[in-house]
């Protein structure tokens, strides 16, 4: 059992790198047109592929984070 919580745990924990990674990469793609943040002073609102994102982070991170929970209880 504890295996398969490992290989879950960082299936996930991978996913949740690599969707961190492609927000950060987006960040800084809207200051090419013009366009940019003003220092992050602002309210940005996330539509698209960007709320997209970052909704799968929230889902990711507490997945993670009940996993970690769930192979403390079990394995500890």
């Amino acid at each position: 059992m504890a295996f398969y919580l490992n290989v879950v745990l960082s299936i996930v924990s991978v996913a949740l790198i690599m969707i961190i990674i492609l927000q950060s990469r987006g960040a800084g793609l809207g200051g090419l047109g013009g366009g940019g943040d003003f220092g992050g002073a602002g309210f940005h609102v996330r539509r698209g592929i960007e709320r997209l994102l970052f909704n799968i982070t929230i889902g990711l991170s507490a997945t993670f984070f009940i996993l970690a929970l769930v192979t403390v209880i079990l394995v500890g």
